[in-house]
Formats: C-alpha cells, sequence, structure tokens
C-alpha cells in the first residue's frame, strides 16, 4: 500500500462488504443486483495524511533546504483469523526513509500506532510502537520492517441471525421484495455499521507533523 488509505463514516458500509470468501463469511449471492461477502475480520488501511512523516533539522523551518528524513509506510500485508472467540488480526508493512544528509552512520527510530476502530468512529483500542531505521555512512536511504496485531471480540463482530437472514434470503424477480436492496433498511444498515470494525496504521504524528502532510 503505498498511498493512504481513506476510511471514513461515508464508506464503512462497502469496505465492510469487501473481501474473498472464506468458511465463517457470509456470502450474499442471490439477491437482485447484491454481490458482496461479510466477514468479521476488521478492514486494515492507513488513514488519511498518516502514512509518511517528515522530520525538519529545525523547528519551525518546513522548507525543502531544512528536510532532514522523509519515511513512508508501504507494502502492507494482513493476515485474520476468526477461529475463534476473539478474531486476531495482524499486519505487516515496511517503513522506507530517505536522509538528506548522508554523512555518517545514523539510527532513526519513528512512532506508530494501531488504532481499532468499531462504526467507524468509536475507539476501541490504541497503541503505540515504534520502528528503528538504520542508515550506513553514505547510505542515503534505508528500510525496516514493523507489524501490528489486534483482537476484536467475534461476536460484537458477527451479525445477528435475523439480520443475515434479512440479507442473504434468496429473492427471485416477481416477488414484492425483489426491487428492494436489504442494505438500504435502516435496521440492516446499523446493525452492519455496530459491527463493523477497522484496524487503522500510521504514523504517530505531532500536530505539525499531521498539518504538513494535510497541506503538502
Amino acid at each position: 500500500m503505498n498511498r493512504p488509505t481513506r476510511l471514513v463514516s461515508a464508506i464503512i458500509l462497502a469496505a465492510a462488504l469487501a473481501g474473498c470468501s472464506k468458511k465463517g463469511e457470509l456470502v450474499i449471492e442471490e439477491g437482485v443486483g447484491i454481490s458482496a461477502v461479510l466477514s468479521s475480520c476488521p478492514t486494515v488501511g492507513i488513514p488519511d495524511y498518516t502514512g509518511d512523516v517528515t522530520t525538519f533539522r529545525s523547528i519551525g523551518d518546513v522548507t525543502a533546504a531544512n528536510l532532514d528524513v522523509v519515511a513512508s509506510i508501504t507494502n502492507m500485508r494482513s493476515t485474520c483469523d476468526e477461529s475463534g472467540t476473539k478474531v486476531y488480526s495482524n499486519a505487516t508493512f515496511d517503513v522506507v526513509a530517505r536522509r538528506a544528509d548522508v554523512r555518517g552512520a545514523r539510527q532513526v527510530t519513528l512512532p506508530y500506532f494501531v488504532t481499532v476502530l468499531r462504526g467507524g468512529s468509536a475507539v476501541v483500542t490504541k497503541r503505540v510502537g515504534q520502528v528503528t531505521l538504520n542508515f550506513a555512512d553514505g547510505q542515503e536511504r534505508a528500510q525496516a520492517s514493523a507489524q501490528a496485531a489486534s483482537y476484536v471480540d467475534k461476536a460484537e463482530a458477527t451479525l445477528p441471525p435475523e439480520v443475515r437472514e434479512k440479507i442473504s434470503r434468496k429473492r427471485k424477480p416477481g416477488d414484492v421484495d425483489a426491487a428492494l436492496d436489504p442494505l438500504a433498511d435502516t435496521e440492516v444498515r446499523a446493525a452492519i455499521l455496530r459491527t463493523s470494525f477497522e484496524m487503522l496504521i500510521g504514523f504517530q504524528l505531532t500536530q505539525d507533523q499531521l498539518a504538513y502532510n494535510a497541506t503538502r
């Protein structure tokens, strides 16, 4: 993943209905115009403006001449185990960095966060980790790997049986509700939102660093 992934409430439903079918997931194939997969695994991504970090040699000077280190999160990969009462998700990613001054060996440590959101806004957990990059003398670029993990209560991430039935019930052309999208039902949408979780990963930025990313 080379660019931040925008994860906001407006698209939480679409995000929750994306993925690959496997045991334990709800597969919707029989509805008119409906084809989606719903899993209890959280969506994994990078929030806007947190996938990059830029540091400067002198505070208050954000010009190119004052650049120190620029780093980005990339190559994010995730796995999920939903076989138990807790859904376990693990994500691995790389951090690639470039420094302006290549003189001497240098070690740079950058903090990153791992947050689990429910329903697009409620913070369930948040942890901060660190990734360390080692620049050799004369080396401009460095790379390091890191990982993040989270647990989600499977019962809280699973749709109630009656809601699943509303979504997955077979509909045939000519049925009274054949042309109705069950996902437009407010009860169904609310249930999907309640059971939607996201594991978000990004650099733990200062307010100034976040503002720089948002305006550059």
